[in-house]
């Protein structure tokens, strides 16, 4: 029978494991190298901004998500449903037509695409609301192949689909598997794009106020785990538990649990850098895409329209998103950003915007190629006494890292029954 077990690493994946096992009646002792737990999921506060390590939101259609957060108590703000895009050196508002009705016109007018195009993203929304896309029962191609199979034509490829899918995977040439393109698509298509008031670190903390007491042990590094339900701290403490939950990432992963399998996909790194602006240039909550060729910039938004708590009273907060294809080795990036945007706000007014941080994330997301999604999930139990968890074991989003969380706490809980 299990009685204790031992999860090495806080984010979503330790933290929703960790707290179906508590429900379930077995002791968890949570170890966590930072100072906080989240993961990737974190939030810094700097100069009363509240930056996001890396540009992040919540799809409140997720269904993991749903279930095991209290949206209510996040206290949500929405993006509105489309996207302003920076195409022939204007800006176009694209907001979807099932939602916004009064908007149609101007998204049917906006040349980002043929009519029949837009006509075709309505049959792109029906079918993949229809589609179970985990399931392994249709075969799993690239997002492009999809998008080209379905008869969509280039211009709105390329100054829609790529920028928009580009900032979630993380890279613009739509290699994602098609399986992983239609449930975020379904996803975005089914509820809102969403910001916590304080935050994304907002989702890890209320997952982690569920623990006990000292349940959770911060600043504690691993060095080692054993095939005995042991774990070695850096500072040389032994622990020994029923069973040990490897929820770091992946290359942390198959360091300790001796296994370079767990690593094979390679993963995408993800740059954001962040601005204190006086006054956001526009007043809604709305993704900005840049379709333009020659540009650092993939998507920018200012998340204080998105939920003031973004940002202090009487300012705003701009997060333009890179990816890493454009950002090279990070040199002269915040010169580069600030030369385009000036291009689209002007640059007296760009100049007083004021520089807080760029960051660069390593490993942002698992690599999601065709080869690495064919299988719905990858193995979370590696031993008898070994598990691993996060979103590498199933699909690279939040859904997916709270889903493989929970997938781990059953295992173990049946494995011992």
């Amino acid at each position: 029978m299990i009685k204790k077990v031992l999860l090495v690493g806080g984010g979503l994946a330790g933290l929703a494991c960790g707290r179906e096992l508590l429900k379930q009646g077995v002791e968890v002792c949570l170890f966590e190298a930072s100072d906080k737990v989240g993961g990737r999921v974190r939030t810094d506060l700097v100069d009363g901004f509240a930056l996001d390590r890396g540009f992040q939101v919540l799809l409140t259609a997720y269904p993991e998500a749903k279930k095991q957060l209290d949206y209510s108590a996040l206290n949500l703000g929405n993006f509105l449903p489309g996207a302003l895009i920076r195409v022939e050196k204007k800006f176009h508002l694209m907001l979807d037509p099932r939602r916004r009705p009064m908007n149609a016109l101007s998204a049917a007018m906006a040349p980002v695409g043929s009519m029949a195009d837009k006509m075709r993203v309505d049959t792109l929304r029906r079918e993949a609301v229809s589609r179970e896309p985990f399931t392994g029962d249709e075969p799993v191609t690239t997002s492009i192949d999809r998008l080209r199979a379905m008869g969509f034509e280039e211009p709105m490829i390329d100054r829609f689909f790529r920028p928009f899918f580009g900032g979630v995977f993380l890279r613009r040439d739509l290699a994602t598997a098609s399986n992983m393109f239609d449930f975020i698509f379904r996803m975005f298509a089914e509820g809102d794009t969403a910001l916590p008031a304080g935050g994304m670190s907002a989702i890890p903390e209320q997952m982690a106020a569920g623990f006990p007491a000292n349940a959770i042990r911060c600043n504690t590094p691993v060095a080692q785990i054993n095939a005995m339900g042991e774990v070695v701290l850096e500072d040389g403490t032994r622990v020994s538990g029923d069973a040990v939950v490897v929820a770091t990432d992946m290359a942390a992963a198959a360091q300790l649990c001796g296994d370079a399998s767990v690593s094979d996909r390679g993963g995408e790194t993800a740059w954001c850098v962040y601005f204190d602006v006086p006054s956001a240039p526009f007043s809604d909550a709305i993704l900005i895409l840049n379709a333009e060729e020659t540009s650092p910039i993939n998507n920018l938004c200012f998340p204080s329209r998105v939920a003031r708590g973004y940002a202090p009273k009487g300012r705003d907060l701009a997060a333009v998103q890179v990816l890493d294809s454009e950002a090279g080795d990070g040199e002269n990036l915040e010169e580069r950003v600030r030369e385009h945007l000036a291009s689209w706000f002007s640059a007296p007014k760009v100049d007083t915007w004021k520089h807080l941080r760029t960051y660069r994330i390593p490993n942002a997301l698992p690599r999601q190629l065709p080869e690495d999604l064919g299988e719905s999930r990858h193995p979370v139990r590696l031993g008898e006494k070994l598990y691993v968890c996060g979103d590498h074991r199933d699909n690279a989003s939040i859904n997916g890292a709270i889903e493989s969380g929970m997938r781990t706490a059953r295992a173990i809980i049946n494995g011992a029954n």
